[in-house]
């Protein structure tokens, strides 16, 4: 069964076009117009919008209500202004690699496919998210590579995510599939004013036939929280 979001279809059209208009009426503020910045927007405002799935051609004969719902565009359209000038202002680290180098490539080859990694740092004192902190994975004493651009290794945690970071480790070729290994990722966080910390952990992980291209939302690691201490306070569980 085939299950899509017509939200997608309608987004993706519609911030094309508006790109295209401000462009021409050559906007003080539009920066750029990018395939980058035009993703970024796209999600930008899928996030803010409702989903609209469908299954079939009765589900399009119901959906047309909504998209022929003036509001609902109108809507829309000023969600995507609103993100055209978010994106704008504050562009992504890895704005100007090219768009294939923030996309997975699968190799269809046997490989060591690991978890998205994701944990939250929090105040010794007080228990709220710290924001500023700088997270690494490492492995063998390396920052482990990423699975592509978009992931940032080392990560910085803002306010927005409330502590929390994540990575995704690029797969590791292996010989056959179904080998098994153990893997060991270090985790060296630190932040401004704290004592910082290390944490390994070992993973056991199956090699595939393939790498994967696509992120499984199954496929999550959580950490454990990680409490930092500021410099001259004694840690109470130590």
């Amino acid at each position: 069964m085939n299950v899509h979001n017509l939200m997608e279809d309608l987004v993706i059209q519609n911030v094309d076009i508006m790109y295209d208009q401000v462009k021409e009426a050559n906007a003080a503020w539009l920066t750029c117009d990018c395939e980058n910045c035009r993703l970024d927007t796209v999600s930008y405002v899928l996030n803010r919008i409702p989903p609209k799935y469908i299954v079939s051609g009765r589900g399009v004969t119901h959906a047309s209500e909504t998209l022929n719902n003036k509001q609902f565009m109108a809507d829309v359209n000023a969600l995507i202004l609103e993100g055209m000038r978010t994106v704008s202002s504050t562009k992504r680290p890895f704005h100007s690699n090219d768009r294939k180098d923030c996309s997975v490539v699968a190799d269809n080859k046997p490989s060591f496919n690991f978890p998205t990694f994701t944990g939250t740092i929090l105040d010794g004192l007080n228990f709220e998210p710290i924001t500023g902190a700088i997270v690494t994975i490492k492995m063998d004493g390396k920052p482990v590579e990423m699975i592509d651009k978009t992931w940032s290794n080392p990560y910085t945690t803002c306010k927005s995510t409330k502590g929390t970071f994540s990575f995704w480790a690029k797969s590791i070729p292996a010989e056959k599939e179904g080998e098994q290994k153990r893997f060991v990722f270090t985790f060296e966080i630190s932040a401004q004013g704290y004592v910082s910390t290390v944490y390994n952990i070992g993973v056991p992980v199956i090699s595939e036939s393939s790498s994967r291209k696509e992120i499984d939302s199954t496929y999550f690691l959580k950490l454990k929280d990680f409490i930092l201490f500021k410099e001259g306070i004694e840690n109470p569980m130590e």
